[in-house]
């Protein structure tokens, strides 16, 4: 198995690359930082040996970069069996107060670097009819709330994409889930001060992708809701 997450090396990223290692699934992964990476890669070598880690440090708001990563893994690997467009970024914020240029690189990182690298990687589903394509979206796909601005509506937009791909490609056999996590304890939330209960555990998320993967070819998991036990914060 083939498994291709953008933005693997922190938070629910990282978690679902360990998970989808601890099955024994080869792993592409793309970060800004060239140092995390090859961190990552010597983590998780050392608890599977067996698998192939294949990097690039990309920034994902950058096309020709997400381009670049996309011709790396097609190069390398004849078929592909998942991808996770997980790489984003949260800059908090209202409409009326952020600074222009902050809707641009948002819907560059979290919207357009999905369409460019779904759209590079698709010819490796369409060659065999198979694989399952999931959207890193969030609970703000669904609802505005305080300080969302513009990646509210980048995540929106993203849960708008995810939607066209799952009605393109539910006849030729690929399987498309937007999963849409709540507060989860990650890189973004370093240095808050709340309870570890409080949060989900990016591991939450990773275990609830690899159970939508596992089902029949005849069944799909089309949303995947996960909100923290005592609600959104």
């Amino acid at each position: 198995m083939n498994a291709i997450i953008t933005g693997g090396t922190k938070g629910i990223g990282r978690a679902i690359a360990e998970r989808l290692a601890q099955e024994g699934s080869n792993l592409a992964i793309c970060s800004r930082s060239s140092a995390d990476l090859i961190a990552m890669e010597k983590a998780l070598k050392a608890k599977h040996p067996n698998i192939e880690f294949i990097s690039k440090p990309t920034d994902m708001s950058i096309k020709s970069e997400v381009t670049a990563f996309a011709e790396l893994v097609k190069k390398q690997w004849k078929t592909v069996e998942i991808l996770v467009n997980n790489a984003g970024v949260f800059i908090p914020g209202e409409v009326h107060k952020e600074e222009d240029g902050i809707l641009e690189s948002q819907i560059e990182t979290n919207l357009y670097s999905a369409y460019y690298f779904t759209k590079a990687l698709l010819p490796k589903f369409l060659e065999r009819n198979q694989g399952h394509i999931f959207n890193m979206c969030s609970v703000a796909s669904l609802i505005a709330y305080p300080n969302g601005g513009s990646y509210s509506i980048s995540k929106f937009a993203l849960l708008g994409f995810s939607k066209v791909l799952r009605e393109e490609l539910k006849n030729k056999g690929i399987k498309v889930t937007a999963i849409m996590p709540g507060a989860t304890w990650s890189h973004s939330w370093d240095g808050v001060d709340l309870p570890e209960e409080r949060l989900m555990k990016a591991s939450d998320v990773a275990e609830a992708l690899w159970s939508a993967y596992q089902l029949s070819s005849s069944a799909v998991v089309e949303e995947i809701i996960i909100r923290p036990q005592l609600g959104d914060l």
